[in-house]
Order: structure tokens, then C-alpha cells, then sequence
């Protein structure tokens, strides 16, 4: 368990089991160019835009979870987490791409087919398997997001200025680390109250979600036009 982030036994179980998935989510392109200034702005955009067709599921996904959870105080936190959180990311993408250097690039039309079937995997898992199996599958998409961030908020440090400093500085913001770690606790929470085999399928739904993580960093990376 990274020293960053301090969990129950279920969260370090399941943050083990992607430690191969997150060392080659770490090198992937768009991460590595992201932390030393050099993605070309044109990929940066099609990222954005992929993750903003994303929102709108998560956002779905995480409104579902609330309808779900079996404590008023989850239902309230997931519930924030759809309007709140995740509308000051799309915020964040709007003021990113309003800046000179990408306000003119061409975006994609359309969601991509990993970013469809990463969107269809969270709203299945959240409205068709237990509470417990749908926390565990949003929950890749704070928690990598956020360690991802602070690793890549160090490495930017060391260039000034660096052309995605906004993008960087807020996933390493202290307010979005909070949020992370609450989401680690309903994890635990939920893992706690399940028996072993709904635990399994917990620990199932993480693994696959980060890997769509991956997939997610790695398709936007392509520029391929995606049919429709």
C-alpha cells in the first residue's frame, strides 16, 4: 500500500491486485508526455473530450449508487459526489479548453468505443449487482485518478511553467484527495458489511475498472476517428 493512502484491509487487498495495472497505467504516453510538458495539444483535447463523454455516465453511475446504498450517509455522499465532484470537473475541462492553444482543435463527435464500454460497465455494475459490487467499480476512477495525480503533480514540478499546470494541479488538490479518501471508505464500509463471495465480485469490479482506466488513458492517446 502506498504510504499515500491509509485504508481497511479490503481497499489495500484490492489496491494490490492492480499494482501491474497501475505500473503500466504510470508509463503510459499520454501520462508521461501529460508530466513533462510534451503531449501534443491535440491529443490533450481529444482526452478531455473523451472524459467529458465519460462524466455523463459516471454522473449516471454515481446517482444510481446513491439510489442504492444502504445508509443515508452513503446515499449522501454518492449523491454529492454526482452533482458536486463531477460537475467541477466538467468545469474544469471547459476552462481548459477554452484556453488559445486548444479552443480551435477539432474534437471528437462521438464517445469512443473503450470510453462506451467503460461507461456500459460502471452502469451495469451499479444498477444490476449489489450496492456493494457497484462501489467497488467507481472507485478506480478516484482513486487512480487521484494518485495518478499527486505522481504526476510531482514529476510537473520540476518544469516552469508548465503548459498543463491547471489540468495537474487539480487532481493533486487537496480537496479532491479528501473526496478520495471518503470514496476509499465507503469501500471498506461496503466490503465490511459483505459476505466473501460478494467480496469476490468486489475485488472483480475494482480490477476490471482500473484496467478500463488504463484502456481509457490509452485509447484517448490514438486520435483514431471513431465510427458513431
Amino acid at each position: 500500500m502506498s504510504a499515500r493512502w491509509s485504508t481497511g484491509p479490503f481497499a489495500a487487498e484490492a489496491w494490490a491486485a492492480t499494482e501491474e495495472i497501475r505500473r503500466r497505467i504510470d508509463a503510459l504516453p499520454l501520462l508521461t508526455e501529460l508530466a513533462d510538458g510534451s503531449l501534443e495539444p491535440g491529443r490533450f483535447v481529444e482526452y478531455l473530450a473523451q472524459d467529458d463523454f465519460y462524466l455523463r455516465g459516471y454522473t449516471r453511475a454515481l446517482a444510481t449508487l446513491a439510489s442504492r446504498a444502504p445508509t443515508s450517509g452513503a446515499a449522501a455522499f454518492w449523491a454529492k459526489s454526482a452533482g458536486e465532484a463531477v460537475e467541477a470537473e466538467v468545469l474544469l475541462h471547459e476552462g481548459l479548453l477554452a484556453d488559445e492553444r486548444l479552443r480551435d482543435l477539432p474534437r471528437p463527435a462521438v464517445a469512443s468505443p473503450t470510453t462506451r464500454a467503460y461507461v456500459n460497465s460502471l452502469l451495469a455494475a451499479t444498477a444490476f449487482e449489489p450496492y456493494e459490487v457497484g462501489v467497488a467499480a467507481v472507485l478506480p476512477c478516484y482513486w487512480v485518478y487521484a494518485d495518478m495525480g499527486l505522481t504526476l503533480s510531482e514529476r510537473a514540478a520540476r518544469l516552469s511553467p508548465h503548459p498543463y499546470a491547471g489540468w495537474v494541479a487539480a487532481y493533486a488538490d487537496p480537496g479532491f484527495l479528501d473526496v478520495t479518501r471518503q470514496a476509499i471508505a465507503q469501500l471498506d464500509a461496503a466490503a465490511a458489511a459483505a459476505d466473501d463471495a460478494t467480496r469476490s465480485r468486489m475485488l472483480t469490479a475494482f480490477v476490471d475498472a482500473t484496467w478500463y482506466e488504463e484502456q481509457f488513458w490509452a485509447a484517448s492517446y490514438e486520435l483514431e476517428a471513431w465510427p458513431a
